[in-house]
């Protein structure tokens, strides 16, 4: 194990176990072996003031035949999946990066990219570390992610795995907690007992809540909504003697992203009334809010241009293109005073004069576009999510958009995956390399190497099922592909769909999926890309599913599987 660091331009390397002084500074660095792996933290102490540049520690690990390595996404859209440690990460095409780099990682800089460069962010695992046993694992997780977010990165040719913080020149005159993460080895099928082990150690509360049944209106009417729509769809909900537990009014209700005060002349009686609605027949009343961002041709942007994130050259940051909202949409300066005010206003009318008790928050991770000198990425968007944890009480708070690290014990949702698509994927953000980018598939590559968060602090949210025949492209086998892995491996199941169109057919498949909740998952096995195994208990019986994300049929142990098809055996 090597440490090093980077203080005034001047590189520096750490002995471990001991204070290491030098002329403006001293670090203390801490080793404690601890369930099973090794806890390493750094603890910096300025004597003046100092710029630190850079920090790291790198590990010693071979790469071998068959070796993989988990990309975790740097917020909930970012695909995130189990990549060969010889392959690349994607990047986003030239010609895409203006309108949609700042959605994921392609415009932070110090990450290196190409094949045998694989990054995680928060969090991951190699499998296959021994020559010749793919059954074994090394585990690496970040205990600290307040201070600044932590990237791991795997170098192939080196044979090398970097435990980096994502810091730039950040401005220090007080101490700091630099780095503090986990990292053990062992054996893959104890890989969920690590996850269990990390989130302990980080002292983040478990997740008491339970799995849920949630509606929302995106996937059925996108932004096109009205009181009138809301009210079949409410109606159709509350009739379907289906355990719902939430109905969520999604983009659309506002005149403006960013005019959350303007409701559109579509809900005369306004959004009080709509919850009202909603809790009189038993369910949780939620609202779709986007906080740290507004449309170009909002009230906010035109009034306010002042609350607006910049660049480092003071220039207006454009945060990035959404048609449905008309182009370009800007991110707020959380540390605005006018800003907070104006939110805070907003949270004490949704919640207290108007009612709900759900919040989806999403494009979260605008929040941390352009961090001041004196405060990491990790830092500003930590800070965000505390703040609107403390504004919105007791409230449900799904978190979407958003970097993994600053929602633990923050929310009670995570969204985990990319937005679902009307079909399989969406070909021209595929081509552009888009990690973020609305699919159906994207989304299931994560919901089938996140389930392990599920219930660790926070319930996870793969996004919607479809079941409906009409507005959507997915045929009948992607379609149960799709419900069968939310039920599964989700904390949340949710649709947009019209269910009192139900066949007796899709009722059935959906009463299903909602005894399927109920399985522990104790494995998912990635056999080969997009081909999966998942493994646990039901009912007190052992059950293994199958699933072939891909568009080929496949025969895995003598087992046939159609294309996209998840069977049970």
């Amino acid at each position: 194990m090597q440490i090093t660091i980077k203080v005034n331009q001047q590189n520096y390397t750490l002995s471990p176990g001991r204070y290491n002084t030098f002329e403006d500074f001293y670090v203390d660095v801490q080793l404690e072996e601890i369930l099973g792996g090794q806890r390493i933290s750094l603890y910096l102490h300025p004597k003046t003031d100092i710029v630190l540049n850079e920090a790291a520690l790198q590990l010693p690990l071979p790469a071998q035949a068959g070796m993989q390595f988990f990309a975790n996404g740097y917020q909930s859209w970012s695909e995130s999946r189990l990549l060969s440690v010889f392959a690349e990460i994607p990047r986003l095409r030239r010609i895409a990066r203006s309108r949609l780099q700042y959605s994921g990682d392609e415009w932070i800089g110090g990450i290196r990219r190409g094949k045998g460069n694989l990054h995680a962010w928060n969090y991951t695992y190699l499998q296959g570390i021994e020559p010749g046993n793919p059954d074994t694992v090394l585990f690496a997780g970040s205990l600290n992610e307040r201070s600044a977010f932590t990237i791991f990165q795997y170098d192939a040719a080196a044979g090398q795995l970097q435990v980096r913080k994502d810091i730039e020149n950040l401005q220090l005159s007080h101490s700091y907690p630099l780095l503090d993460c986990w990292i053990v080895r062992g054996k893959t099928d104890a890989l969920s007992s690590y996850f269990d082990a990390w989130t302990q150690l980080a002292e983040t509360a478990r997740s008491t809540q339970g799995k849920t049944l949630g509606w929302t209106s995106w996937y059925r009417h996108f932004n096109q909504i009205s009181a009138e729509k809301i009210q079949h769809d409410l109606d159709a909900v509350a009739q379907s003697e289906l355990p719902f537990d939430w109905f969520q009014v999604d983009d659309g209700w506002q005149t403006a992203v960013g005019d959350w005060f303007s409701t559109k002349p579509e809900f005369p009686g306004g959004m009080a009334a709509i919850a009202a609605k909603i809790r009189q027949h038993q369910l949780k009343p939620g609202l779709w809010i986007a906080p740290f961002v507004a449309a170009a041709h909002s009230e906010q942007v035109r009034k306010h241009p002042e609350w607006l994130l910049k660049d480092k050259n003071g220039k207006v940051l454009r945060a990035g293109w959404n048609p449905l909202w008309g182009g370009w949409f800007y991110a707020f300066d959380f540390y605005h005073p006018g800003f907070r005010d104006y939110m805070s206003g907003v949270f004490h009318v949704v919640l207290e004069k108007w009612g709900y008790e759900l919040l989806k928050l999403d494009f979260l991770y605008a929040a941390a576009l352009a961090p001041p000198p004196n405060k990491t990425r990790g830092q500003v968007m930590s800070e965000a999510m505390e703040w609107l944890r403390a504004l919105c009480g007791r409230a449900t708070l799904l978190a979407c958009g958003a970097p993994l690290g600053a929602c633990l014990g923050e929310v009670e949702l995570y969204r985990t995956g990319a937005d679902t698509h009307l079909r399989w994927e969406h070909q021209l953000l595929a081509f552009l390399r888009h990690r973020e980018r609305v699919s159906t598939l994207s989304a299931l590559r994560n919901t089938l190497s996140r389930w392990q968060l599920d219930a660790q602090v926070f319930r996870n949210d793969p996004d919607v099922f479809l079941l409906r025949n009409e507005g959507q492209h997915l045929n009948v086998i992607q379609q149960n592909t799709l419900l069968t892995l939310n039920a599964l491996l989700g904390g949340a199941l949710v649709t947009s769909d019209d269910v009192s169109a139900y066949t007796p057919e899709q009722r059935c498949e959906l009463l299903e999926a909602l005894d399927w909740q109920q399985a522990k998952v104790e494995q998912v096995q990635a056999l080969r890309q997009d081909i999966f195994a998942i493994k646990g208990i039901h009912r007190g019986q052992s059950f293994t599913f199958l699933c072939n994300l891909s568009a080929k049929a496949q025969v895995i142990d003598q087992i046939p599987l159609e294309p996209f098809e998840t069977l049970p055996i």
